[in-house]
This record gives structure tokens, sequence and C-alpha cells, in this order.
């Protein structure tokens, strides 16, 4: 037993050797990575001590030449994390926003909330990348972490933030007792904005605190549909399975509207969102929250905007593109008309969806579900 413990401590520092060859080897600062040299370099730091790196310059130096080529990715956390480096905070944010649902995205916001970086991801949260920081938003109502509720609350109530990052912000603060007891606190007050409501009623409606979630169900009760009969909420709704090919006519149906903005392949107009591949991109819950409630959540480039002209005209519709001279608004029709600057006496992004609400009233409830069970149906063949 004792003569292979010896072999076994000789084995791992003769890979310990290795390792350290693989590292210092043609060592350059100067020119970045080969991507082929990267998984290898990246396992052969697996193999030693966090203490030996950080003593040797040289393999220091190699550490961080591995993470500025893996920058932005998932694998990159874990070695942030096992070496202890210090002034990755804007890397492990990088992750953090790729990956809102990855547990190494999780992992990422929080290694930065743990230290200094606490200002930065606020900051993030509140900045002129909406996108950004819906998926910070997100990420960190993913974590399990309490310390992320004086984040996520104030976004709430911020009219000026993209009404996408308040959707992720309600999600998240659902996800704690806490959080959830602030949502039922601004309902109830009437704080909560219009376009929160049915986001909140959404999430409290599975919330796992029985109390919280039968004090929901009276404050944010739930939407009425055809004949002013109360909708099932939609995680029932979402269980049921519908018919896909009446889905599918009802989509083309002229009183629904659907194919009048949303393009599946070739049929409809494209003014939203393509839905060509939908259910792959969206879950059931997600598809009847988009539909009965369209001003909740809208895609990123999709977002309604009002641009008032000098003579007293208006253009409302989506900014299809923009020159140094011009703007191009493609209105509810899928009409687009072009606008000279100079003539523009202003412009703001609305905070309603382009698309109408109450198509879900023109329903049956069965042809609701019918509807969201062929959109769920349109995947990547």
């Amino acid at each position: 037993m004792l003569a292979g413990f010896f072999v076994c401590h000789y084995n791992a520092r003769v890979k310990q050797f290795i390792a350290i060859l693989l590292l210092v080897s043609n060592l350059s600062a100067a020119e970045p990575l080969p991507p082929e040299r990267v998984n290898t370099l990246i396992e052969a730091l697996g193999r030693l001590e966090p203490a030996l790196v950080n003593s040797n310059a040289a393999l220091k130096e190699r550490l961080n030449q591995v993470l500025d080529a893996v920058r932005g990715e998932a694998r990159s956390v874990a070695l942030i994390k096992k070496f202890q480096v210090k002034g990755r905070e804007a890397d492990l944010l990088a992750v953090a926003v790729k990956h809102p649902n990855d547990p190494a995205g999780v992992e990422a916001l929080g290694m930065v909330l743990a230290g200094d970086g606490k200002k930065a991801v606020a900051a993030l949260l509140t900045g002129k990348d909406a996108k950004q920081a819906a998926a910070i938003a997100k990420a960190l109502g993913n974590s399990n972490n309490q310390k992320v509720i004086p984040l996520l609350a104030p976004l709430v109530i911020d009219a000026k933030l993209h009404v996408n990052v308040r959707k992720e912000a309600v999600k998240g603060l659902a996800n704690f007792e806490a959080g959830a007891k602030q949502l039922l606190a601004l309902a109830k007050a009437g704080k909560l904005p219009p376009n929160a409501k049915f986001t909140a009623s959404l999430a409290l409606s599975t919330a796992r605190w029985p109390a919280i979630k039968a004090e929901a169900a009276k404050v944010l009760p739930p939407l009425l549909g055809a004949n002013a009969k109360p909708l099932p909420p939609v995680a029932v709704l979402a269980k049921r399975k519908g018919d896909i090919a009446n889905g599918a006519k009802i989509f083309l149906r002229e009183a629904v509207q659907c194919a009048r903005c949303h393009k599946v392949g070739d049929a409809g107009i494209e003014v939203g969102p393509a839905l060509t591949e939908i259910g792959d991109k969206l879950p059931k819950t997600e598809l009847y929250a988009s539909i009965l409630d369209p001003s909740a959540g809208i895609a990123f480039g999709y977002e309604a905007w009002l641009v008032l002209m000098n003579d007293g005209n208006a253009a409302f519709g989506i900014i299809e593109s923009e020159t140094d001279d011009e703007i191009s608004v493609k209105g509810p029709t899928g009409a687009v008309t072009k606008h000279a600057k100079p003539n523009i006496k202003s412009r703001a992004q609305q905070p309603i969806s382009l698309m109408p609400p109450g198509l879900h009233l023109t329903l049956k409830e069965a042809e609701l579900v019918d509807l969201i069970e062929y959109l769920a149906s349109l995947r990547k063949r």
C-alpha cells in the first residue's frame, strides 16, 4: 500500500510538471492564443494548485492569456474562481449577460456582487443597453441570494426603463418570499405599473407560498376571456393540449389578426417578429403572456415609437432604419414611411406594444389553447 501511495504521488508530480511545461512553452504575451491550444491549456491549469500559479509570473501570465481567449464564455468562471483572479468583473458580467439562465452566469454575477461590483451591476440595470439590463436582471432573479432584492425592487416602478427590464425584475422578485411580498404591497397600493400587473399575476400564481399565492389571486385577479368569463390561470392553460391544425387556421383568421403582423414561413406580414421558430424560443406560458398582455414584454427592436412632425402630422410604429438624414417607420399595417429629420419635431418610445390588446377576447377558450399549441409547434426543422 505504501508503494502504491508513492507511485500515485509520483504520477501526480509528473502530471503537474507536464502541465507546467505545456503552459510556459512558447509563451508570448503579445500574441493571442490559437483556439486549438486553449482547451489544452485550460486542462493543464486544472492540474495546478492556485498558490503555484499565482506565485509564478510566467504561469500567471499564461492564465491571463487563457482568460482573455475565453472572455465572456461560461468556462471562464471556473478559472476566475479557482485562481481568485482580480479585476475580471467585466468578464464575469459578460458571462452573466450571455448566460443568465446558466449556472455559470448566475455564479458569475454572484462573484461580482460578493466583491466590489455591486455599483457596476446597478449601473448596468439602469443603463442605456436595455437588452443587457434585462439579462442582468434575469440572472439576479435566478440566484438564490436575497441580497439581490434591493437591486431588483426599484426597477419595477422605474418608468424610464424598458418594459423587458421591468418584466425580468418582477419575475426575479417573485422567486423570493420577501420580494413577492413587495410585489403584493405595490399592487395593493396601486403603484404597480399597468404593464407589470400581468407579469406579476403570472409569476405570483405559481408562488410556492400558499398565503402569498392566495392573496395574489385576490389583488391581481385573472383576465376575463370571451363573454366576460374569467380565464383559468396561465399555468393551468399551459398544461392543456390543443389542436395544432385548428390553431393554424385560427392564426390566419382575419378577426384574430395574427397574420397581419407576424410571418410564419412565407405566410403573413412581417411587422412584428417572425414566428417561424417561436416554439424553440418561448415556453407556452410566455406565448400566452404575449397574447393576453402584449405590452408586458416587447421584443427588442420592435418597440413602438410616436414620431411627431413640425406640420402636425404623426407616424406611429417601429423605427425600421435610420440614417443621418431620415428615419423609416413601419406602421401597424406593414407600410413604411420615410421622414426627413429636419421635419421631425419629436419622437418618443411608447410603453405599449404595437400589437393590440384584447385579441384573446375574439377567441373561445378552446380556440386560444389551439392557437398556443400551434405556436408552440413552430420549431426548427
